[in-house]
């Protein structure tokens, strides 16, 4: 099996499945609706998150995500909602709008897989306008050293099956590496494999 065709017509329909598990389609519930006005998604993937934005409060939605392999499920998801998103076929490293253009950016579970997440991350601070709002929910890496020396050891062949994913990143530390403040900040090991499952979510703010 070739990694091409791996990724263009496996790895779409077992992330899909992977993210639309009840413990985080719980934290998207909680967290999508709090987005308002232009909106920029990092990583929509497969649109997950399309259904919970709430349509009175939301103007104008832009997708960005490299796979463009994701974004036939997505296209089936905008459909249903019937949202106007313009989907970017590019990684977040460099994200092709002028500073201060988004009241809202959204990453979740996407942040794992970013080649260069602290460069993304700035990138994503840089278009959010002064008083715009960050919101995450990220898997990442865990508190016990036991469980963040089993994150070291998998994430090497992990990242080959799930699409660059990397296990041991430190949320945290890289929000505020980037400017941003949380505001909000959830953390906790979600059902199934610890070192899989240990997420961070919530808001934040650029630091001014």
């Amino acid at each position: 099996m070739s990694t091409t065709w791996y990724n263009r017509h496996v790895l779409p329909y077992l992330l899909d499945f992977a993210c639309s598990l009840k413990p985080i389609q719980v934290q998207r519930r909680s967290l999508i609706p709090l987005a308002c006005g232009h909106v920029l998604e990092i990583g929509i993937g497969t649109g997950l998150n399309l259904a919970y934005y709430d349509r009175t409060r939301v103007e104008r939605i832009v997708g960005l995500d490299p796979a463009l392999d994701m974004h036939p499920l997505a296209a089936k998801r905008i459909q249903q909602t019937g949202l106007t998103v313009e989907l970017v076929g590019l990684s977040a490293e460099r994200i092709p709008f002028e500073a201060a253009q988004f009241d809202t950016v959204v990453i979740t579970y996407s942040l794992c897989s970013i080649p260069d997440p602290l460069a993304a991350l700035k990138e994503m601070h840089r278009v959010l306008k002064r008083q715009g709002r960050l919101i995450f929910c990220e898997h990442g890496a865990a508190p016990d050293a036991s469980v963040r020396c089993w994150q070291d050891r998998l994430t090497p062949a992990w990242s080959r099956l799930a699409g660059g994913c990397q296990l041991n990143r430190d949320i945290p530390q890289l929000l505020r590496q980037a400017g941003f403040q949380p505001d909000t900040l959830e953390k906790a090991y979600l059902p199934g494999p610890r070192p899989l499952t240990y997420s961070y979510w919530g808001t934040a703010t650029p630091r001014q």
